[in-house]
Parts: C-alpha cells; sequence; structure tokens
C-alpha cells in the first residue's frame, strides 16, 4: 500500500485554530477531543525531574557484549549536515540507560551505551565503519541513524549479523518492513507528509514550489507532501515529482534553484534540505521572497537564532514527528539535565530525544520479556511491549512496565514520544506531528500537533 496516502488523523491541536483533515484511512477512523493531552497516559505516571546528582553517563566497557549487559549502541550524527539532532539523541539514549541503571538494570545486569558516528549522506565511509565497530563490539540494541539514507547503508549489514536497529528518526518510506531487525520510533513520511500538506491547503495556498534535496527522506516526504497538497485541491509548479528539479545533497549555492522556483510564481514554498537550508533562506530572502510563505519539516525545523538577521524567518512553519517533550513532567528538564552532566553543554534543540530514549526503553523491555539482553530476544519481544499483544496493560515508566512484566502481564510501553504500538511493517502505528511557527528570533516554537495514524 502506498503509505504516502494511507493515514487516518486522530487528534488536532493547533491554538485556537483547528485544521480539517480529511484523508482516506486503511481502516476505521475516530475523532477525540481537540484539547486532549497528546501523552495523557505517559503523563499520569511518568516522574518529576531528576536529581542533577542522579545522574550517570553509562559508557561501555571494551570487554562487554550482549551476552552480560544490557549494551546500547548508537550509530548518530556527530558531525554532517544533521549534527544538530545528535545532542538530543545523544541525551535521549544516555537518559534512558541511567534511568534503567537507577532501577536496577535489565534481568539484574547493567545498561551501557556507546554511541558511534553516522555522519550523513555525503560521506557514506563514516557510518560504515561505524557499523562495521557495532558488529564487533556485539550491542543489544543499536539506535540510529538520523539520516534515512544513512540508515539506509548499513541497515543490511546490521540485519546480516542479526542486531535489532531502532531509529529515533528515520522517516523515509522505503523502510517500512525493509528488515526483521529495523524498527524505528518516529513515523513514516506518509504521516508527516499529510500533516505537512494538509497544512499548506488550510493555510489558503493553492500553488506550491518545493526546494528539495536528491535524498531517500527528501524525495519521499515531496512525494506524500504533494500527495496532500494535490488532494486538497492544490498544484505544485516547482520541483515536484518527476520533474527533475531536486539538488544534490551536500550543495552550497542556491540562486538558479531559487530563481526558477520563483519563476513558477508559487503561493507558498517547501524546503525540504538538512544544512543546506542555511544557504537557501538567505537567497530567497534576497530575491524578495516573503517567508511567512514557507514551510520547513524535521529536516531543518530548527533553531537559526544564530544563523540569519532577526526576523528572516518569523511566521515561517514547519513540523517535526513527535509530541511535545514538555507534555510529560519533568521529560524536558532530564534531557537538559543529562546532557549537561555528561557533556557539560546546554541542550538547545530537542528534535527526536523522546524517540531515542523510547527506543532504549522499548528494547531493555523487550529483554525484559524474553529474558536475556541479546539482540535476537529483543527483536523477538520489541513489537510485544509495546502493545502489540491484545490484553495489553499501559505503563509509563521502566519501573512500572518491569513490574507488570514480572507479574506475567502483556503491556504496552506508553512513553514520552507518544507512538502507539508497533505494527507489522515494524513502524509506529500511530504518532503526533508537532506544528512548529517561527518566532522574531528564527527559533521554532511548538503551536499546535496532530496525530496521525498509519
Amino acid at each position: 500500500m502506498n503509505r504516502s496516502t494511507s493515514a487516518s488523523w486522530l487528534k488536532v491541536m493547533a491554538g485556537a485554530a483547528t485544521l480539517s483533515l480529511a484523508l482516506t484511512a486503511c481502516g476505521s477512523e475516530s475523532d477525540t477531543e481537540a484539547n486532549e493531552d497528546p501523552t495523557d497516559s505517559a503523563s499520569a505516571s511518568a516522574s518529576e525531574s531528576t536529581d542533577a546528582a542522579a545522574f550517570t553517563n553509562d559508557e561501555c566497557g571494551t570487554d562487554t557484549t550482549s551476552k552480560d549487559t544490557f549494551k546500547v549502541g548508537g550509530i548518530l550524527p556527530l558531525t554532517g549536515n544533521l549534527a544538530y539532532l545528535g545532542p538530543p539523541e545523544i541525551s535521549g539514549v544516555g537518559l534512558a540507560v541511567s534511568e534503567i541503571n537507577a532501577a536496577g538494570g535489565v534481568n539484574g545486569v547493567d545498561a551501557c551505551h556507546m554511541i558511534e558516528d553516522s555522519g550523513d549522506s555525503t560521506d557514506m565511509s563514516v557510518s560504515t565503519a561505524s557499523a562495521g565497530n557495532m558488529v564487533a563490539a556485539k550491542p543489544s540494541v543499536v539506535i540510529g541513524a538520523a539520516s534515512s539514507s544513512v540508515s539506509l547503508n548499513f541497515v543490511d549489514t546490521l540485519t546480516d549479523n542479526k542486531i535489532v536497529q531502532i531509529s529515533p528518526a528515520n522517516t523515509a518510506v522505503d523502510l517500512s518492513g525493509y528488515s526483521d531487525y529495523f524498527f524505528r520510533t518516529a513515523p513514516p513520511d506518509g504521516i508527516q507528509g499529510n500533516a505537512l500538506g494538509t497544512l499548506i491547503a488550510t493555510d489558503g495556498y493553492k500553488k506550491i514550489a518545493f526546494l528539495v534535496f536528491n535524498d531517500t527522506y527528501g524525495t519521499g516526504l515531496r512525494n506524500a507532501t504533494q500527495a496532500a497538497i494535490e488532494n486538497a485541491g492544490g498544484e505544485v509548479v516547482y520541483g515536484g515529482k518527476g520533474d527533475g528539479d531536486e539538488f544534490p545533497a551536500g550543495q552550497t549555492t542556491f540562486s538558479a534553484e531559487v530563481t526558477a522556483a520563483l519563476n513558477s510564481s508559487p503561493d507558498a514554498i517547501v524546503i525540504l534540505a538538512f544544512d543546506e537550508t542555511k544557504a537557501i533562506v538567505p537567497e530567497l530572502a534576497a530575491q524578495g521572497w516573503d517567508m511567512e510563505k514557507t514551510y520547513f519539516s524535521d529536516g531543518n525545523t530548527a533553531d537559526y537564532g544564530e544563523d540569519f538577521e532577526a526576523g528572516t524567518l518569523e511566521g515561517a512553519q514547519g513540523t517535526i514527528p513527535g509530541a511535545d517533550p514538555e507534555a510529560v513532567p519533568g521529560f524536558k528538564d532530564n534531557l537538559i539535565g543529562w546532557y549537561d552532566s555528561a557533556e557539560g553543554e546546554t541542550l538547545k534543540d530537542f528534535a527526536y530525544g523522546p524517540e531515542s530514549y523510547d527506543a532504549v526503553m522499548l528494547a531493555a523491555l523487550a529483554a525484559v520479556r524474553g529474558g536475556d539482553t541479546t539482540s535476537v530476544t529483543i527483536q523477538k519481544n520489541l513489537a510485544a511491549v509495546s502493545g502489540a499483544e491484545k490484553g495489553a496493560e499501559e505503563c509509563a515508566t521502566y519501573e512500572e512496565c518491569v513490574e507488570l512484566l514480572e507479574a506475567d502481564k502483556e503491556i504496552q510501553y506508553t512513553g514520552p514520544s507518544g507512538i502507539g504500538p508497533i505494527n507489522a511493517k515494524n513502524d509506529p502505528s500511530s504518532a503526533f506531528i508537532g506544528i512548529y511557527t517561527f518566532n522574531a528570533d528564527n527559533k521554532n516554537e511548538l503551536t499546535g500537533s496532530v496525530e496521525g495514524k498509519s
């Protein structure tokens, strides 16, 4: 099934305004109250922020393996055009491991983490080397990568060695059901594309131009967004599917692309790129484009306070998969606290921090359910602890979930990412998409969210 048209929308929260989302479903549709908290079940039992002294940075020793340790690997962007996502993802992993150890570990053994660099799609040798290091290290699970193209570069290596990979940020449709050992806690692009396209249509724009890089993530999300725009009666006037207007990843000048896009007389422009965005935005502004009519996605909806002149992006909007990290009391503070404790720096971006945290927690709970910390056992039990089994009882913390598992109960872990149970394609069956608006300081602020079901 084409997942770009298979999302049914459950909840809409966009400030005082309500998005009208009429999308085709692969099953039944249902509506809920627009002002319902997206993480009520998690909030009810989540702990408040932890004292700074309680944070631990539990790095793996060289002699550990998944046979005697819950060993969490990470292939995450320490460098490259998604390096801004590294800190929140690393913090999510580190915080989860710290909390697991504070609760007694996994099946009586300690948890630890080891982080390798994923780099980006302009130099795949970085992630290739990191994947090789992971195979040699024999982890219980690998968290990453942030880029879908990068994951596609090494997913076969991990699968061939029966190592579970859980990406907190991959959204490419090509990865749905790709491998029995590949899972993700971020939704496929069909959900985000429908949200972004519907947002644009609801704002009243009919003629849309895309500035999109030639990357699995970029083209896949473009296709899903384009479908939503066209289903709402709009048209794509530049950069659409099959037009051949994509630019290569890593490009640094965009005068020709911006001129061509503006010559198509669009009502709005969608930028689907990573670090290239820092060169595209100034070119659009220089050519007189009204930046309020610009839309971004999770690859570039970030804090540009230090990159652009104040007010450059004011009023522009973007989307990021994931629930509001502030919806669970204390969670955002704990992400900040762990990163400060471990790295001595202040965490500024939070995208995919909750998804990274939940990826570790799901893997740990799968190990508890299966009785050991090996990757093969985690693979067999991961969907079950996410709520895929009938009669599963909801639980929001590691300790609470372990108690239920030890009482021979089936569980549905409901963590801060707000995702639903893992489905047959190893994707979240539902997920939230945050809607962000840029303020006068070029910082993205959460202004609403929608929940989609795949």
